[in-house]
């Protein structure tokens, strides 16, 4: 009987695993050629409302200002299943604009599935068509 409670506790272990990581999707942003040490990731989980979390986590990302040419921000994009492209926010990190370490996070909601995510450059963050200095993007999600 001890034995059959082990793989009992086994099995419902695991099928709780696979049912936790199945609730979000993980890409990774592709290698930038306008800041080739950036690294980063992008996490996206439905809620309980049924809308979708996004959080990236972005390391080695130079400050918006020393890129050539110059810029203010960093603006995150999504494109959603129809191909709609839209503003969801500015890059920002915990301690100043992408801190010491060159780290920064973002959180956002969307109710519409996101099917990518990138980052541009640009002089204004509420804009709404983004610019052609795309610096960070993921494959399809």
């Amino acid at each position: 009987m001890t034995q059959l409670k082990k793989i009992l506790s086994l099995y419902l272990c695991t099928f709780l695993l696979i049912a936790v990581q199945s609730c979000s999707t993980k890409a990774a942003f592709q290698t930038s050629t306008v800041v080739p040490a950036a690294t980063g990731s992008v996490k996206i989980k439905k809620d309980k409302n049924k809308n979708y979390r996004i959080e990236l986590d972005i390391k080695n990302l130079a400050e918006a200002s020393r890129l050539q040419p110059a810029k203010k921000t960093y603006v995150v994009w999504m494109v959603t299943e129809k191909d709609h492209i839209k503003n969801i926010g500015q890059l920002n990190s915990s301690t100043g604009f992408l801190s010491s370490k060159l780290k920064a996070s973002f959180s956002s909601v969307s109710p519409v599935k996101p099917t990518k995510i990138f980052i541009t450059a640009e002089d204004d963050g509420s804009i709404q068509f983004p610019g052609s200095e795309v610096v960070l993007t993921t494959g399809d999600i």
